[in-house]
């Protein structure tokens, strides 16, 4: 990269279970509220901005390049662009990285990036049977032509999709994404018993914080007339590792160990942050939260998306130089339980990074650093926002500790990872 990349600012909603509280809400709606008080409380001009660059993974019918639509409803003028980028999970990150990419080609120097992610909203679709009949019922020129297509309806046509369930499937593996986690657990001997004990420190650390009123600085409360949420709503206080051994298998009835408590919650949420050059930071005369020093995104196979971290994470240290030993904290997206332990295993293990990297192992992740304020399984996963919500939560993070240097990672839906290192 030319330039540190600065973030400004940030901003996120508070994440609401999905069919809860924000249920009512549109993602380009949530985006706008998040977007606008951002621009505001920086006392910035929208006629600034080169351009808006936000992610989003159901890309609604309704909302065709929904950061264009977010960003008119949250005050931008005709005047600037906004396009939409989708990369599963990290298309919060994805955000990010394209607006370095213009930075870095000369075409700007200041962007809003970011995601959102009405999980609530996502529809139910009809059967393919059922719409090739209203196509070809549409189109049809005669009565009698309409008659006779509608003599072949079946009560079964009306049998839905559920697009939830359709976004949580892998096209490239074809499974469901909860079986790659049961891939992991099979691959890397991770117990269930350790899963949930994951997923009750994750609750644990995010009711920390709460109490402690950790995410004040990073959430704007939303206010409307049908809703109203100033914290989280996933995190479950005083959670045990009773009622997590209680919950059934999801994914593998017989002999699985992924379950919805040791899995990320599908939820609904919006983070925003703006993202300059260091130069322009200086000009603008505005102190930058932390900068992007450096990116990286790898492939892997589809089956084991979940170690996306690592592959991405070598790729990054590869290219800068920088080891673990050199990272204060870690925010790893909580997508399974299984997921991290197996990123954890992998990271530390000199057979996996030799058999897979030919290189010595990444080292040993230190624990206490990993999502110290809870993560994904507590907080929740708005597939879209998320990538950007980790960058935004270890930035305030690392100022909060006066320390250094953070790795923001996750894994990716279809076998990718990303992995950005962040400095203050």
């Amino acid at each position: 990269m030319k330039e540190r990349i600065a973030i400004i600012d940030g901003l996120r909603s508070p994440i609401a279970k999905a069919n809860g509280k924000l249920n009512d809400i549109s993602a380009d709606t949530l985006g706008s509220i998040i977007t606008k008080e951002l621009v505001l409380r920086n006392d910035l001009d929208y006629k600034q901005f080169d351009e808006v660059i936000m992610g989003n993974v159901a890309q609604p019918a309704n909302a065709a390049n929904i950061a264009r639509v977010m960003a008119i409803r949250a005050g931008f003028p005709q005047s600037t662009p906004a396009y939409t980028v989708h990369r599963n999970c990290a298309s919060g990150m994805q955000s990010i990285s394209s607006a370095i990419e213009k930075i870095n080609s000369n075409q700007g120097d200041l962007y809003l990036v970011g995601g959102m992610e009405s999980m609530s909203n996502i529809p139910l679709l009809y059967s393919d049977a059922f719409r090739n009949l209203i196509t070809k019922f549409t189109y049809s020129k005669s009565i009698s032509e309409k008659f006779k297509l509608l003599t072949t309806f079946r009560l079964n046509f009306l049998k839905p999709t559920i697009g939830l369930i359709s976004g949580l499937t892998d096209p490239i593996s074809g499974k469901i994404m909860g079986i790659t986690a049961e891939n992991l657990a099979n691959e890397f001997k991770i117990s269930r018993a350790a899963q949930d004990e994951y997923a009750l420190n994750s609750h644990k650390k995010a009711q920390k914080a709460i109490e402690a009123g950790i995410f004040k600085d990073e959430i704007h409360p939303i206010m409307t007339r049908n809703a109203s949420m100033i914290d989280d709503d996933g995190v479950r206080f005083n959670q045990t590792i009773e009622s997590l051994s209680k919950l059934n298998p999801i994914f593998i009835k017989d002999g699985g160990t992924v379950t919805a408590g040791n899995s990320s919650q599908v939820s609904d949420g919006a983070c925003s942050l703006i993202v300059c050059t260091e130069s322009k930071a200086k000009e603008l005369n505005l102190e930058p939260i932390g900068f992007i020093s450096d990116y990286s995104y790898a492939g892997l196979d589809a089956h084991r998306m979940g170690l996306g971290p690592v592959y991405a994470t070598k790729k990054l240290f590869d290219k800068t130089g920088i080891t673990l030993k050199d990272i204060d904290l870690i925010e790893m997206n909580e997508a399974f339980a299984a997921q991290v332990i197996a990123n954890l295993k992998a990271f530390a293990s000199e057979e996996f990074c030799q058999k897979t990297f030919n290189s010595p192992a990444l080292g040993k992740i230190d624990e206490s650093i990993l999502n110290v304020n809870g993560g994904a399984i507590a907080l929740g996963h708005p597939v879209g926002m998320s990538g950007a919500r980790i960058v935004l939560t270890a930035l305030k993070e690392l100022k909060r500790r006066d320390k250094n240097r953070a790795l923001a990672t996750l894994c990716i839906g279809g076998g990718q990872g990303a992995a950005f290192l962040l400095e203050i």
